[in-house]
């Protein structure tokens, strides 16, 4: 697969900044505030997706306050998003002149949450790089985040691996991976700018996980399917992610590579039962079908290790002192039913 040529480099000032309480989810902002004593935080999000949205959200709860802005690829998507009381932007990865992103220009923060394209890599640096350089090159930006897939280390034979574990990813999705993660990470060293790459398991939470699939009671996608026989799946719940996110913002730091999943990594099957068995205790009789086997002890003695890996969250926990929320599925599953009308009425 051929992608961008993401290699141009030159260095450019880095500039930290104090902060104050804007408003947030406003697409107004005075660059004049920036060369005023007190300045705002900005964050911007290229991807207003299941976690982008989520994460805006918490931004908004911290003390220090914060203006926050975000992209979305459609109109219909950004009338719901405006719904929720999000004021998004429309960003078309292919559309050259791409005027969405003028509103980097003065963005402290910035978050990718933009899955690479097949053929092509990263859209935004494919295809905008001299205009992430020209926007972000002024020194307000002091923080740059990319949200990757623990799938980059490809087949480790079920072994434990951490960041330092060697990279052998074979299939096109995790080698467009590897390519953004260099891109950014070089784009942030030609801005003098830390760069933070979290390699994500599985994200779930409320509305997305085992229970919320169950409970739609639909059928399973090829994919899912396949994803019945791994005996380890790395996962994690959207709070963490956030966890780790702000702790990065948080901690002084020169950046780095972190894996973000929880503490068991448990096959699909398994976290499936549970899900069940949580929804049955609270909700008796309501599941007609079940989107999983029903003899999951069988399922689990077949599994084939190959292609698959237990993955260490060590180094998010120690460096940037993350505590996890739902160290396991069982914890992740209880809050959601936990948090939920009844869905059957």
């Amino acid at each position: 697969m051929e992608t961008c040529d993401v290699l141009d480099r030159y260095p450019i000032r880095s500039v930290f900044r104090k902060t104050r309480k804007p408003a947030l989810f406003s697409s107004s902002f005075s660059p004049a505030l920036c060369r005023s004593e007190t300045r705002v935080n900005k964050m911007f999000i290229l991807g207003l997706g299941y976690f982008g949205k989520y994460f805006a959200s918490q931004l908004k709860t911290r003390h220090d306050g914060w203006e926050v802005l975000g992209t979305c690829k459609s109109a219909s998507k950004k009338e719901k998003l405006e719904e929720m009381g999000f004021n998004p932007i429309l960003f078309n990865s292919n559309d050259p002149e791409s005027r969405s992103l003028n509103s980097l220009q003065d963005v402290t923060h910035l978050l990718i949450s933009i899955p690479p394209i097949p053929g092509l890599g990263d859209p935004v640096l494919c295809l905008h790089q001299d205009l992430l350089r020209s926007k972000l090159g002024n020194g307000y930006l002091q923080w740059l985040c990319y949200l990757s897939s623990t799938s980059v280390y490809g087949d480790c034979g079920g072994a434990l691996v951490d960041e330092d574990y060697p990279i052998n990813a074979m299939r096109e999705p995790a080698k467009a991976r590897l390519a953004a993660e260099k891109g950014w990470l070089d784009l942030g060293h030609d801005l003098g700018v830390p760069v933070n790459i979290f390699r994500l398991g599985g994200i779930y939470g409320p509305g997305r996980s085992a229970v919320d699939t169950i409970i739609k009671q639909e059928s399973l996608s090829n994919d899912q399917k396949m994803r019945e026989s791994r005996h380890y799946t790395a996962r994690i719940h959207v709070a963490d992610i956030c966890q780790a996110l702000m702790a990065s913002i948080d901690i002084p730091s020169s950046g780095g590579i972190y894996n973000v999943v929880d503490d068991d990594p448990a096959p699909r099957a398994e976290v499936f039962a549970f899900a069940r068995a949580l929804i049955e205790k609270r909700w008796p009789g309501q599941i007609k079908e079940s989107p999983t086997p029903d003899n999951v002890d069988s399922i689990i003695r077949k599994k084939n290790t190959r292609g698959e890996k237990r993955v260490s969250n060590n180094r998010v926990k120690k460096e940037l002192g993350v505590t996890l929320l739902h160290p396991t599925y069982h914890s992740g599953l209880q809050s959601i039913v936990e948090s939920m009308e009844n869905p059957f009425q």
